[in-house]
């Protein structure tokens, strides 16, 4: 298969790290392309090789120098070592490489006890809560990765009429299953912590399961779609569980 050219840009973090730069933003193609690249380090990774962390245009990948150093017998730097690799394995990605993905939907009750920031969101768009919640419901969301807690999605592909800064102070306990919105991003609270999202609703599905393998209900590369739910359906869905 040819070789394809991607632009990259490698920086050093640490003596035990770098970071490979794919693009900027927040972009399907970019995330195509982070997703590509961490299943290839996945098949093969390298001799002194920790684990990599996959961001929105970038990946984090963690090394041993020790043993980069002792496997290689180079006068390179593990940097400029691990830094090669990873230019020979962007450039063995495929081109246009379709990915199966998985299609979740999310239900959802937007606004009261659920969404107390949902009226907050309204009025900074000078909408109604309604068009909130339709807009919302309507965007098919993409989720880029996974981080700040365990199965905690990050979304990109939220319709931007209702993108929304963060609060300028955070909350000191969200409830598990809400949904918030910060900036252009949506996302999903998968345990109970502090945070500053603007918070529009709660989902009754759990989203961290750790009796499970993987222990998410959600994966990088998965789509979204937000279905609206009533007070009483979201109690249903509870004792369903």
């Amino acid at each position: 298969m040819p070789k394809h050219h991607i632009e990259v840009n490698i920086k050093s973090l640490g003596d035990s790290a770098l970071i490979v730069q794919l693009g900027d933003g927040i972009d399907p193609a970019i995330h195509e392309t982070v997703k590509n690249l961490s299943e290839l380090l996945t098949s093969q990774p390298f001799k002194g090789f920790i684990e990599y962390v996959p961001a929105y245009n970038n990946i984090t990948v963690y090394y041993n120098p020790y043993v980069i150093h002792i496997s290689q017998k180079s006068s390179l730097t593990a940097f400029e070592i691990v830094s090669s690799y990873m230019n020979d394995l962007v450039q063995q990605m495929k081109v246009n490489k379709k990915e199966d993905f998985k299609i979740v939907t999310i239900p959802v009750c937007y606004g009261g006890e659920f969404g107390p920031d949902l009226e907050h969101v309204a009025n900074f768009h000078n909408m109604t809560t309604e068009n909130v919640i339709q807009i919302h419901s309507e965007s098919e969301c993409l989720v880029y990765m996974l981080g700040f807690a365990p199965g905690f999605p990050f979304m990109g592909g939220m319709d931007t009429r209702i993108a929304t800064p963060r609060k300028a102070t955070p909350r000191l306990s969200i409830q598990p299953g809400s949904v918030g919105i910060a900036g252009k991003q949506t996302g999903i609270y998968s345990l109970e912590t502090p945070g500053g999202w603007q918070i529009i609703g709660r989902t009754p599905l759990d989203l961290f399961l750790p009796h499970m393998s993987p222990p998410t209900l959600l994966q990088a590369g998965d789509r979204i779609r937000f279905v609206p739910i009533s007070p009483s359906e979201y109690t249903d869905y509870k004792e369903m569980k």
